[in-house]
């Protein structure tokens, strides 16, 4: 299976809550697994640190993030099923972000620095997580794609917020006026 990238709108389709975990939840979780490592394979300067079941039109509220987020090498994801935010908190910190169904765009997003998290594993029990800094950032980026909500969606009035990935790696800020604000494949109900 291959990313959905904007404009495609089930991106922007709240995903159902899984009732029951099946084993075509375990396939689900295994395509998203190959779909991550087969995007990442293509993209030698960015880490796919996570991806949502959305992201390959699948509508159901399942999320895979990476073990290490710091360590390409390290291939192995955690699957959270119906993964809810019971609480953020923290200070508000604008960092960079990134999205598979994105492409080449990066934004300065302001999230809250911790996140509680509760979810189901892949063998059904429920976990609770505190996470912080990186790991809160990309919990909620995901969970934002089991809503609908895109990265862009929380600075597209920032004309400052906008970067393009370039060949080598290195990222500069984008033509808001130009590039950005009038674009209907990332925007498109605008």
């Amino acid at each position: 299976m291959k990313v959905i990238t904007t404009p495609d709108p089930r991106l922007r389709t709240p995903s159902k809550k899984v009732k029951k975990i099946t084993p075509e939840t375990h396939d689900i979780i295994a395509k998203m697994l190959k779909a991550s490592l087969d995007w990442e394979a293509k993209h030698p300067h960015e880490l796919s640190a996570a991806i949502a079941a959305p992201q390959l039109g699948i509508n159901q509220r399942i999320i895979l993030v990476r073990d290490d987020l710091e360590n390409k090498d390290n291939q192995s994801f955690t699957a959270f099923i119906n993964p809810e935010v019971t609480n953020t908190e923290g200070k508000t910190i604008k960092d960079y972000e990134g999205c598979l169904s994105v492409p080449f765009i990066y934004g300065l997003v302001p999230r809250p620095s911790k996140a509680k998290v509760k979810a189901l594993l892949e063998d059904g029990h429920e976990v609770r997580l505190r996470a912080s800094g990186y790991l809160a950032r990309t919990l909620l980026h995901e969970i934002d794609h089991l809503n609908g909500i895109l990265f862009i969606d929380h600075i597209k009035n920032d004309k400052k917020a906008f970067f393009r990935m370039l060949d080598d790696g290195k990222i500069e800020p984008m033509n808001y006026d130009t590039e950005i604000k009038d674009n209907k494949e990332l925007f498109p109900d605008d």
